[in-house]
């Protein structure tokens, strides 16, 4: 069972440069280190989600290998720098799991 590890992140429109130039950051740091997930990243121009809203998304084949790569982001030490300047600029933000349907 394929599946999508997703995290969502609203920040606040005032913040978009701050918030957007550490995200890329941690896309330059994804490059640098194959050994990370390399996620795919996008931003709502409609829909039910506003604009202000990052969503970062990679597909694995298996729910363990999901969960095993966001233990590993957790426990990166560069990741957690990164996350935590970014962190007050975070308006709200969910970390989903999709089951990709084979039908």
């Amino acid at each position: 069972m394929a599946v999508v590890l997703r995290f969502v992140q609203r920040y606040l429109p005032k913040d978009r440069d701050a918030f957007l130039s550490l995200e890329a950051q941690f896309a330059s740091m994804e490059r640098s280190r194959p050994e990370l997930p390399q996620g795919r990243r996008r931003q709502p121009l409609s829909g039910n989600r506003s604009s202000n809203t990052l969503i970062w998304e990679c597909e694995f084949e298996t729910l363990r290998e999901a969960e095993s790569a966001l233990a590993r982001l957790s426990a990166d030490p560069q990741h957690e720098a990164l996350y935590r300047q970014q962190a007050p600029f975070i308006a709200d933000a969910v970390t989903e799991f999709d089951e990709v349907l084979d039908l």
